[in-house]
């Protein structure tokens, strides 16, 4: 079991904007920051994904946030949006993993592909 992940950011200030507004709808916040260094997101007490500025870009990471439903997933997608990410993959079902895999994939500010997804069927 992952305790936390951390990916490298080229701009600090840029992803907090993008984190605060595309994680919102999981109801994952930031609950520290480090100055200009390092900004921490989860579910209060616990942050289990962070952001850290790294002098060299460093891109290809992707990390997968699980949404209690579908609505949820879509909420994200269009957040993520709205925060300055670039789609890379709409919401919808993905029936190659699974036939209730209900996921929707955005590339953030550093070209990390960040995604909300649901296995729960949908009823």
């Amino acid at each position: 079991m992952l305790d936390h992940v951390t990916i490298g950011v080229s701009d600090i200030e840029r992803s907090r904007n993008f984190y605060d507004l595309a994680l919102r709808p999981l109801g994952i916040t930031r609950l520290y920051a480090d100055g200009e260094t390092a900004s921490g997101y989860g579910l209060a007490p616990k942050a289990f994904f962070w952001v850290s500025w790294r002098g060299v870009p460093q891109t290809g990471a992707h990390v997968a946030f699980t949404a209690q439903d579908r609505a949820v997933v879509d909420r994200f997608h269009a957040e993520a949006i709205a925060a300055g990410g670039r789609d890379n993959g709409a919401p919808g079902i993905r029936p190659n993993y699974h036939p209730s895999y209900y996921g929707a994939f955005v590339l953030d500010p550093d070209g990390h592909n960040i995604e909300a997804v649901c296995h729960a069927r949908q009823g």
